[in-house]
């Protein structure tokens, strides 16, 4: 039998050398839909076109995240999981990076699902998702 200073250390070395594989993330879950134009004007930037990026990939915020209008300019990664369908993510392209330019309780467009976490822009979803699928199960971190 070992003796518990041994024990102890083979403990130690054991959860080095695994805590050195094991990443913890800082990602929140939540729900993503989509909107459509038109975008403006937002809650952030008002009527603003310079607010969106060249890419058009952005989204408004779910009250989660809005923090009373802190969360303009953020950016998100966020990652497809799952959604309405089996094959609602799209294969090869589960993440895309957004800019918060809105608010989605106020958006001139309504989301295709109430309450979201995240509301992408038609681009930002379709870059993820089938347009079909009304909304998305996501990992989403601000970066």
């Amino acid at each position: 039998m070992l003796k518990p200073k041994i024990r102890f250390l083979w403990l130690l070395l054991f959860f080095f050398f695994i805590g050195r594989q094991i990443r913890f993330s800082g990602a929140d879950i939540g729900t993503a839909s989509q909107y459509v134009p038109p975008y403006t004007p937002t809650a952030c930037y008002g009527s603003d076109f310079s607010q969106f990026p060249t890419s058009n990939l952005f989204a408004a915020a779910g009250e989660g995240i809005w923090e009373n209008g802190a969360a303009c300019g953020r950016r998100y990664s966020l990652r497809c999981i799952s959604g309405g369908a089996p094959t609602a993510c799209v294969a090869g392209e589960l993440t895309v990076e957004v800019k918060i330019v809105d608010r989605a309780a106020t958006s001139v467009s309504q989301p295709s699902r109430p309450g979201s976490s995240l509301v992408l822009s038609n681009t930002a979803f379709q870059k993820i998702a089938d347009p079909a699928v009304p909304y998305l199960n996501i990992e989403f971190e601000q970066i």
